[in-house]
């Protein structure tokens, strides 16, 4: 009896260089299916994908069904033996915890049985693997020196994906995420951003359309095993990205506050325990992409403008 898998891609068989069975057809399975997922999700839909995605939460499915993605409750609800079974591509968004890898932790020996049939498989990290760097540049080739834990979870999740045989990993370093819904206009308009201040402080960032971008370029020129940093062109001291969007919106910049007596979170303070530049090269030289928004400044003059 043929497999689901094989049913599914009878026809559209191919052998790649290793000489592995892999399908033509475009099925991506999207682990922890969020912000940056969703985007990827709008740019392959047009283009004839079929997109599964994994959500925690049973309130969370028909939102994602609306979008034309295939909704999957996941870990503790549907089956998802069968959407691995006919994937040809899948992502990675759901993050690591104390634990380890969510879906390697589940899933790990069914993904080691497709490793050499896969045709892709991306996983989301952060720029947080390279730790600090006093301000200066960093670029993929950087030693992984996370100073957070959450820095060194991520880099335990790289090593254990890059540690299967046969898979055809590419791993993305994600800057801050801004981009639709997500951006310091709310604050400044109710008020409540602060313009924290740390001297030398620099973050890179990166709009999510360009990280659907990268991703749907990837795709397009798989090149198993490589790391690619997602960021812009600007790294920038965090106060002057608010004190551009106070004055995009015609509203008072929201007072300087030292970050020694700023009242925050742990969260919140660990973002400031590490200073970097993060170089973008590899996407533009290996992938040919071109940033929709090359700084924060285009960024979010295109945020105003969408409403």
């Amino acid at each position: 009896m043929l497999s689901l898998w094989g049913v599914l891609c009878k026809g559209l068989e191919r052998r790649n260089a290793a000489g592995h069975l892999w399908c033509m057809n475009k099925t991506l399975l999207s682990f922890g299916h969020g912000y940056s997922a969703r985007a990827l999700a709008a740019v392959l839909i047009p283009q004839g994908w079929r997109v599964i995605g994994t959500t925690r939460s049973a309130d969370k499915t028909d939102e994602i069904a609306r979008t034309g993605v295939e909704p999957l409750i996941w870990p503790d609800g549907d089956d998802v033996m069968p959407a691995l079974a006919v994937a040809s591509h899948v992502l990675i968004s759901a993050g690591p915890t104390t634990d380890g890898d969510p879906v390697l932790n589940d899933l790990q020996d069914a993904i080691e049985a497709r490793a050499g049939d896969l045709r892709w498989l991306g996983y989301l990290s952060t720029t947080g693997v390279y730790g600090d760097h006093d301000g200066d540049w960093v670029d993929e080739d950087t030693a992984l020196t996370p100073t957070t834990k959450r820095g060194q979870m991520r880099k335990d999740a790289e090593a254990a994906w890059r540690a299967i045989p046969d898979l055809p990993l590419h791993i993305f370093r994600l800057a801050g995420i801004y981009g639709p819904g997500r951006g310091p206009f709310e604050k400044v308009r109710q008020g409540t951003a602060r313009r924290i201040i740390k001297q030398g402080q620099v973050f890179s960032r990166t709009h999510v359309e360009d990280i659907a971008q990268v991703l749907a370029a990837s795709i397009a020129q798989p090149a198993s095993g490589t790391a690619y940093n997602v960021c812009d062109d600007d790294p920038a001291p965090p106060q002057e990205v608010i004190a551009h969007a106070a004055t995009l919106l015609g509203l008072p910049v929201p007072p300087a506050i030292p970050i020694e007596q700023a009242d925050m979170t742990p969260m919140a303070r660990s973002f400031y325990a590490e200073s970097k530049r993060v170089r973008n090269d590899r996407i533009k030289e290996a992938l040919g992409v071109r940033l929709r928004y090359p700084t924060y400044r285009e960024g979010l003059a295109a945020l105003l403008k969408n409403g």
